[in-house]
Order: structure tokens, then sequence, then C-alpha cells
């Protein structure tokens, strides 16, 4: 009985293969950058809405103080540097730094004093990606 040595062969992926398993990685990349582009739109949106809350914080913060909010000429500036139109507050402090009043966009946080969708109250808001005001994608108080 005589025992033969087989030689070991070495394979080799075919191109087929290699083609197959290249167009998975790309399918995965391109699925990884399509989940990671919505998500920062949404990170934005989150951080512009968490923006507006802080505001309305610092607002009625300025109101305990002062007994009422800042006036549409006054705007949210009020609440980073003391104003010098009238009514002149009694009591006041920074209530907020110059970046809280800037939205991911690089557009300044806007401010209506009385409101529009706030009817008997104030209106804080960003214009949203579009930067167009009365979108769908606007941000508010609302």
């Amino acid at each position: 009985m005589k025992h033969t040595r087989s030689i070991p062969r070495h394979h080799a992926f075919t191109l087929l293969e290699m083609m197959v398993v290249l167009l998975i990685i790309a399918l995965i990349i391109g699925s990884v950058a399509v989940m990671v582009q919505g998500i920062e739109g949404n990170a934005q949106s989150v951080t512009t809405g968490a923006k507006i809350k802080a505001l309305e914080t610092a607002l009625t913060s300025y109101k305990i103080a002062n007994l009422t909010y800042p006036t549409q000429q006054q705007g949210l500036e009020a609440l980073v540097t003391m104003p010098a139109a009238e009514p002149r507050p009694r009591r006041w402090s920074a209530l907020a730094k110059p970046d809280a009043l800037i939205d991911p966009w690089g557009r300044k946080i806007g401010y209506r004093n009385p409101g529009k969708r706030n009817a008997g109250g104030y209106d804080v808001f960003s214009l949203g990606p579009d930067g167009l005001e009365n979108t769908e994608d606007d941000i508010g108080n609302w």
C-alpha cells in the first residue's frame, strides 16, 4: 500500500469573486455615507431645538428680573448685552453667550415680541436649513 503525498494546491480568488467582494464593500460604504448625512441634518435640528429651549429659559429669567420680556427692538441681544433702548432693565445680567444666538446654519435666531405664532407671547425661531420663513423646516417655540 503506497501512500502518495498530495502536493498542496494554492487556491486563488477568481476575478469574479474579487469583484463581488468589492461590490459588497462599496454598497456598505455608500449606505453608511447616506446614514451619516441624515444623522448630521437631524443633529442640527435637535441642536437648534435645544438652543431655542435654552433661550426660552433665559427669557423667563429676564422677565422675572425685569417684569417684562425684551422688546422687539431690544431682541435676543438683551440676553447678551445690556439694552440701551427703553425700557431699560432694572436688574440686568448676561443670561446667554453670543454664540447661543446663532443657529447651526450660521444665521441669527429670530425673536418677535409680540409673537405671530404665539399670540400673547413671543416667538423664538430658526429659519432652518433653507433660510426661508414660513416653510416646513422652520424650528421654533410653537
